[in-house]
Parts: C-alpha cells; structure tokens; sequence
C-alpha cells in the first residue's frame, strides 16, 4: 500500500476515533484546621453524601418553635464509602448538618412545606482520633469559614453519647445507613436497650400478670 495512503488512513483512524472516557472522581474531604485550632468549613459539602433531611425535629420536649425548619444531613465521601463495608465512622469523618426554614407559600405550592435559601444554621460533627480527648467534636458555624470546638461540657455531647445509635452518632434516622449498622452489629448497646421492647412482668421470672403495690 502506498505509504502516504496508509499515513492517511491511520490519522483518519485516530482522529475519529471514540475519545476515552472520563472518570468523574467523588469529591473527597478531611477537616483543616488553622494554626489556632480551629475548623475550616468544607464549603463543597453539598457534592458530599446526601444522609437525609428532618422536618421540626427536636430532641427537646418543652421546646415550642415559632417556625418550621428542615435540617439536611451530608457525609464527607471516604467516610459514608467506609460506612458501606463496616457500619461504622473511620477517623476524619465529618457529617454536616444544614437547618433551612420552611416555606409554604410560593409559586404554584397548595400545601405542605419546602426548603427556603436562607440558611438558619451549619454545623459540623468531626471525628478526628488524635485531636479531641472524646474522638468526636462539635463545630458550629455561623457566618464564618471558621469555628472554634463546640466546649465538651454542652449538652450536645452528653446527648449523643446516651442516645446515639452507631459510635456517637444518629444513624437512628439515616435511614439507608440504619439496615447496614444492624446487620453488622454496630449498633450501641444503649441505643440497643433504648430501642428494646419493654420486658412484660409476667415473663420475669416468678413474676406475675397482677398489678404490684
């Protein structure tokens, strides 16, 4: 064949040939601190893993709200990807809680509520081993890009502790995460017991069905 016809036919080959294909990598995450100590917020939280959202939710009985809000739970990539095989959080794992105030007025809604753009509240929950005496911290976040920890004494973390559902945390109301902790037996024992029936007096032993005194 001729060589110039061949030369041809091969850059004709090259140049329509399918491009390769481009693999989108998973954004992925691990909390920065300034020389003080502080958080740096990840400000491309919403390319992480969406967990689920809440509507008025409130771990407080008494509190009585004015107004509806949404929250919206994200994970840093790497940790939910760590989630996915073991039922647990790895180290550097940061879960970003995002409060939004409902709305039910506008353009062609009739009824129920959705997420307004004003953002009402961001913060932070990072587990970083070597760093916090307890794992876990607490960040919140107001207008800043960076905030000091959460102070251990808060109630926050009393609360976490005693009713979390996986290692301090509430996979309780993640709910593709929930099935993955109780299959691999991650779940803590308080929120185990927490969640338990209540043992009926007539199948303790020698108890009875007869109200006590």
């Amino acid at each position: 064949m001729n060589t110039k016809l061949l030369l041809m036919l091969l850059s004709g080959t090259l140049l329509f040939s399918p491009a390769p294909l481009r693999q989108t990598s998973i954004p992925t995450a691990a909390p920065i601190y300034t020389s003080d100590g502080q958080l740096r917020f990840p400000e491309n939280y919403r390319d992480w893993i969406y967990l689920t959202s809440g509507f008025d939710m409130s771990y407080n009985p008494a509190m009585n709200m004015d107004h509806h809000m949404f929250d919206n739970v994200f994970a840093n990539p790497d940790a939910y990807r760590s989630f996915l095989q073991t039922g647990t959080w790895p180290d550097k794992t940061m879960l970003v809680l995002e409060v939004r105030g409902a709305q039910s007025k506008g353009s062609i809604n009739k009824a129920g509520n959705y997420q307004g753009i004003t953002l009402m509240g961001l913060e932070v929950h990072v587990k970083d081993e070597a760093r916090f005496p307890g794992k876990w911290a607490f960040f919140g976040f107001g207008d800043n890009k960076t905030a000091t920890m959460t102070p251990q004494t808060a109630e926050c973390y009393s609360c976490h502790a005693n009713h979390a559902a996986v290692d301090t945390t509430f996979v309780q109301f993640y709910p593709t995460l929930l099935p993955i902790a109780t299959a691999k037996g991650t779940l803590s024992p308080s929120y185990v017991k927490e969640i338990a029936p209540p043992t009926s007096t007539k199948d303790a032993p020698g108890g009875t069905s007869s109200p006590q005194p």
